[in-house]
């Protein structure tokens, strides 16, 4: 169950996942980063990089999913006119770097040795990361759990109400996996103080 720990030499912070664990952090990074990239507020592949890099025509209004929305909550709820401002000068960049930090999760599994498909049954994966990767891994493991919260319907106080139900029940499954990136998180957070 791949804690994170801080290498007392190296200073590295370290971690051990199964294959599948490792699978699963891919395949949660992966759908957030499908999800960020999949609307209007991406940027274009033809501009040219400066031209982006000044282009402040992104997105003025809240976005209709909820777990986007969760993500990039509006930032003057009283004003909808300074809210769509902001939301056009930031949401854009703000969704690159919520999919850069999820592409970091991914490229780090695939460079320690996490195949393309999962095949072999035993297979460990070891990562190290340096003190800037953990906080991206940080960031990105807030961003997954915000966005299973969102799509479960999770609130605060609610433990029991999933506690409850039938281990073979999807929802339950998928509070598990919610449950688990908040470990990761938690003992990262701890490896990342030490």
């Amino acid at each position: 169950m791949g804690a994170f720990t801080r290498h007392r030499r190296s200073r590295l912070v370290i971690a051990n996942f199964t294959g599948f664990e490792a699978d699963l952090l891919r395949s949660l990074a992966s759908q957030l980063v499908e999800l960020l990239r999949n609307e209007a507020a991406v940027p274009r592949e033809d501009q040219d990089p400066f031209e982006a890099m000044m282009d402040f025509s992104g997105p003025t209004t809240e976005p209709e999913d909820p777990v986007l929305a969760r993500l990039f909550p509006t930032a003057y709820p009283a004003d909808e006119e300074a809210a769509s401002e902001f939301r056009r000068f930031t949401e854009g960049a703000l969704r690159d770097g919520k999919a850069a930090a999820a592409c970091s999760i991914i490229d780090t599994l695939e460079d320690a040795g996490l195949p393309e498909q999962l095949t072999e049954d035993g297979l460990m994966i070891d990562v190290e990361l340096d003190e800037p990767t953990a906080e991206t891994w940080l960031r990105s493991f807030t961003d997954v759990r915000l966005a299973l919260a969102s799509r479960l319907g999770i609130e605060e106080g609610d433990e029991q109400v999933w506690y409850d139900l039938p281990d073979e029940d999807p929802r339950r499954q998928a509070h598990d996996i919610y449950e688990w990136v908040g470990y990761l998180q938690e003992t990262l957070v701890d490896a990342l103080m030490r």
